[in-house]
């Protein structure tokens, strides 16, 4: 995805609807989405390969540029005529948003596209350390990709993170962890979270039913909490400002994936995954976390 941000100040209201005029003073771009998780890998050391899909459009020319600027190779981004590049235009006034305008596809991709995202996925995984799966519900993770990609993961014995969005996980799995927000975590539990009682119960339930080595669910202000077979450990958020919460949840995936990969236990990364989010979260705008910035806030 491509993220844009149109930065401006309010003045007044419009005269035609009871709503601001925003005065554009500047715009922006940045990899949104999965892109977010390259970057995010990109400036943590790593040599991220994104496989992904986008549209013939000038929002392809921009992501391609963008990706070219991190250094990253695009060999495995497919383009479909037959959809957008997925953009998302944020509005923003005095460090607020205003209001955020989607251009998108959310359509299954065709049986021919998945093919081809398949043969990419199995061709890159040669050289991988750990996968990442972002699921924003965009129409590129059918049961079918995520069926053959999956499984082609758990023969090379590979970390597996994934980043969920569907409300029923059960097409989540071989994996190594699943990273739910509190909602999602709720909806695919069947259980209320409403204390820390129904959290637990969640978590474990989640635990139960899929195949995974362990689940972390991100709290927001409240931090995550990490469940595997062993415990449950709750890790409070230090994050001392938030000012956008615009992609912390591809940070989030991204560090854990990279400390997994490079040795660390769950309750390691999740917390370094933790700091990683307190960084972003006091950036406007979508962000990525350089290793001094993570090192520092350690």
């Amino acid at each position: 995805m491509l993220d844009e941000f149109i930065w401006g100040r309010v003045r007044r209201i419009s005269p035609e609807a009871p709503v601001p005029v925003v005065e554009v003073e500047r715009q922006s771009m940045a990899l949104g989405g999965a892109g977010n998780v390259v970057s995010n890998l990109v400036s943590l050391g790593a040599a991220p390969v994104p496989i992904a899909v986008i549209g013939d459009d000038i929002g392809a020319d921009r992501l391609r540029a963008a990706f070219d600027e991190l250094g990253v190779g695009i060999e495995g981004v497919i383009v479909d005529l037959a959809r957008p590049t997925t953009v998302k235009t944020r509005i923003i006034a005095h460090n607020q948003q205003v209001v955020r305008a989607d251009r998108e596809n959310r359509a299954p991709i065709t049986s021919n596209i998945e093919d081809a995202i398949v043969e990419c996925f199995i061709r890159e995984i040669e050289t991988a350390d750990a996968v990442v799966v972002s699921d924003y519900g965009k129409g590129l993770l059918t049961p079918s990709v995520l069926a053959r990609t999956l499984e082609a993961a758990l023969k090379r014995d590979l970390i597996v993170c994934v980043d969920p969005k569907m409300r029923s996980f059960v097409h989540y799995q071989p994996v190594t962890v699943i990273t739910p927000n509190h909602q999602e975590a709720a909806e695919a539990s069947g259980i209320a979270i409403d204390d820390e009682l129904g959290l637990i119960e969640a978590g474990r339930q989640l635990l139960r039913s899929l195949d995974c080595r362990a689940v972390l669910i991100t709290r927001g202000e409240e931090g995550m909490s990490l469940f595997t077979d062993d415990a449950v450990t709750h890790i409070p958020t230090v994050a001392r400002e938030v000012f956008d919460v615009t992609g912390a949840g591809d940070t989030v995936i991204a560090t854990l994936a990279l400390a997994l990969a490079s040795g660390a236990f769950f309750e390691e990364a999740a917390i370094l995954a933790n700091h990683a989010a307190g960084v972003v979260v006091a950036k406007l705008g979508t962000a990525s976390v350089m290793r001094d910035e993570l090192l520092a806030t350690i």
